[in-house]
């Protein structure tokens, strides 16, 4: 039955959508060679840490890509929120969280939280995006991970719609935490899809921030360029 299913329909790169070979998943041999991985977390780069330079403290960084719109990974992270490809989400904390086991400084880190999505948007879509990259990021790390401490308390505008002025200050007083005594003094990791104007990160920082004595790392599938 699987074979007559991909016969008919033939399994395809979510990057670049051609034919995917016997033995290939999700994403092309060619894509896996010329996709822009960044290995933030081996360079002295910390772009992240300079966007959000002044409105939060952030110790460690990884992202999996560089972001460039029209390109492969637009088109990954696309079909990932939109078109229901959520398979992706695993596949890409797998490939992140692979790079950061091997990193020292990682292994300072208590537990992963998502960017969550707010009720209305998870209802809609069915699923965060972001889940199945925690989760697996978590998994490779041998960290717990917490969905459960960490929400949005309004649902904001697709931000691809707004200016990015007014993309970086929609979400900063969206986010809450349930309670804080079971993270006091922990390295969290905050993991989200894509960052651009450091916004939505800035935000989870400020509803984390009222756990004490927090320490703040993230890691992303894309930043922008």
């Amino acid at each position: 039955m699987k074979s007559l299913l991909k016969l008919f329909f033939p399994d395809q790169c979510s990057a670049c959508d051609e034919l995917l070979s016997e033995g290939e998943a999700f994403v092309c041999t060619s894509c896996r060679h010329t996709l822009p991985v960044t290995h933030l977390h081996t360079t002295t780069l910390n772009p992240i840490q300079k966007l959000l330079y002044g409105r939060t403290t952030i110790h460690l960084e990884a992202s999996l890509f560089y972001f460039d719109k029209k390109t492969r990974v637009q088109q990954l992270i696309h079909n990932l929120k939109y078109r229901r490809q959520e398979q992706l989400s695993p596949f890409m904390g797998n490939w992140l969280g692979s790079q950061l086991a091997e990193a020292p400084a990682f292994t300072a880190i208590d537990c992963v939280i998502p960017v969550p999505l707010h009720k209305s948007r998870l209802r809609e879509r069915g699923y965060n995006q972001v889940a199945g990259f925690g989760k697996a990021i978590a998994h490779c790390l041998n960290k717990p991970y917490h969905d459960a401490i960490l929400y949005r308390t309004k649902a904001t505008r697709t931000q691809v719609f707004l200016n990015r002025v007014f993309r970086g200050t929609e979400v900063l007083d969206s986010f809450a935490v349930t309670e804080t005594a079971s993270l006091q003094g922990k390295h969290i990791l905050l993991v989200d899809d894509l960052i651009t104007t450091g916004g939505t990160i800035e935000g989870c920082a400020l509803a984390l921030q009222q756990i004490p004595d927090i320490k703040l790392s993230v890691a992303v599938m894309a930043i922008a360029q």
